[in-house]
This record gives C-alpha cells, structure tokens and sequence, in this order.
C-alpha cells in the first residue's frame, strides 16, 4: 500500500516546464518530449503527484535527448493527489485514479503512437507508475521496463513479467523495503528467460529520483545515477 512516504517533498507543479510541449494522445493529455522518427518510444509513468512536476518533465526531455520520443502522459485527468490533504483524500482518490485505469489509458496511448510509426516500446514508472510498468511487462506491451521507488508491486506481479526489467529502490522506503525488493530480485535471478537487474540507493528516501530536495547532494547524485542506468537500459534493451 502507499505509505506516507509517497507525499513527501511533493513537488512544485508547473504546466509549463520542460523543453517539450503538451497534446493530446490517445484521449489523454500527454507532454511529449523528442521526435516521432526516433520509432522508439518511452512512457514515463508518474507517482500521485502527476505530470506537472518539473523534474519529471526534466527526466523526459533527457530521455528525448538520448534519442527516444518521450511521453508523460496525465493519467489523473488534472487531479493529482493533494500532498497536504493525503490522509483525507488518498483512499477516495486512489479509487479513482487506480494503475488498472492507467494500464488502459496506456494501451490506448500506445495503440495511437504504433499508428505514428513507432515500433518500439521502453516505460519507467515511479511509485504508483511501477505499478502500472509491471501489468504492461506481464501482458508483453512494452519491450522494456523500469520500475523506480516502486509502490503497490507484489512478488506476484515480479514473477508474471515477461519482458527485461530493471527495479531501482531505495534503502529508505516504506512503499516497497530493500527487503521485499531483495525479494524481487530473488524472483528474477530464477526466471532465466527475463532479464532482470536489481539496485538498491544507499541513503535516500521513496520518490528520490523525481522529487528530492537540490539542496541534498547525495540525493541528487544518486537521482542522477538512477535516471542513468534507466537509460542504460533502455538502450540495451530497445535500441
């Protein structure tokens, strides 16, 4: 379940961060980041605090700048979680903004994006994104797959995937412990026909990679670390 720790440091939402711009794609709205005749396309699956936030957007366009068409799409429909209401509003809002609403709305965006030519598919979710990631990896939809501070994730979930998978955690985090992602990583080492690889963040918190402090070094050093062995795998593994 999402725990406190997955409204910490909320960021600061801005509709117009990022070098990319925003449209519609499969009835959503997405801020899209990079050129369709890349062919590969990247889903970066968000947390509850949606795709407003600056350093979310910052990631895409990196993403784009590696070479991939980078997509973050609204799935909350312009209701993200209200960080400070969290208790109040989470269990109303996660009903209706759950991961099996944002698996659909991903098969809609995908389907939109195959008829623009793109014939590659990486995601990378964050918190309430992992979950989302690890149903496409189940169903075979995307060709790769990144699971960052992952939230709602079940060992069940890690043994069905069937695409490679990378887990990036971190040592302090309630949503998803080093020990059940040490779990995960156990479930991937004896499942020979998937790629896994499995790291766990000294010293930081849940939502680090999207969200921690620029006043925290080693917190910023270790986001930077994990934005790039998502790529790493990216282009392992799609290009």
């Amino acid at each position: 379940m999402a725990s406190e720790q997955c409204c910490s440091n909320p960021p600061t939402l801005d509709p117009n961060s990022g070098e990319g711009e925003v449209q519609e794609l499969g009835g959503l709205t997405c801020y899209v980041s990079g050129s369709t005749d890349s062919k590969i396309a990247v889903l970066l699956i968000s947390d509850i605090f949606g795709y407003e936030a600056p350093k979310l957007r910052k990631l895409a366009d990196k993403v784009a700048a590696a070479g991939f068409y980078a997509v973050v799409p609204d799935y909350f429909r312009g209701d993200p979680c209200d960080a400070e209401r969290f208790h109040e509003v989470f269990p109303d809002w996660i009903k209706n903004h759950g991961p099996e609403l944002g698996v659909e709305d991903t098969k809609q965006i995908i389907e939109v994006l195959k008829s623009k030519g793109i014939t590659k598919f990486g995601a990378a979710g964050f918190c309430w994104g992992a979950k989302v990631v690890v149903e496409l990896a189940k169903e075979g939809y995307i060709h790769a797959g990144v699971l960052i501070h992952p939230s709602l994730v079940s060992t069940e979930d890690i043994e069905g995937v069937k695409v490679p998978i990378s887990i990036l955690g971190a040592e302090i985090d309630q949503a998803s412990p080093p020990e059940l992602v040490k779990q995960f990583e156990v479930i991937l080492n004896a499942l020979p026909e998937v790629d896994g690889f499995v790291k766990i963040f000294p010293g930081v918190s849940h939502g680090w990679a999207i969200r921690c402090s620029d006043d925290d070094e080693h917190a910023v050093k270790s986001a930077g670390e994990a934005h790039d062995d998502m790529l790493d795998w990216f282009v392992k593994y799609l290009k």
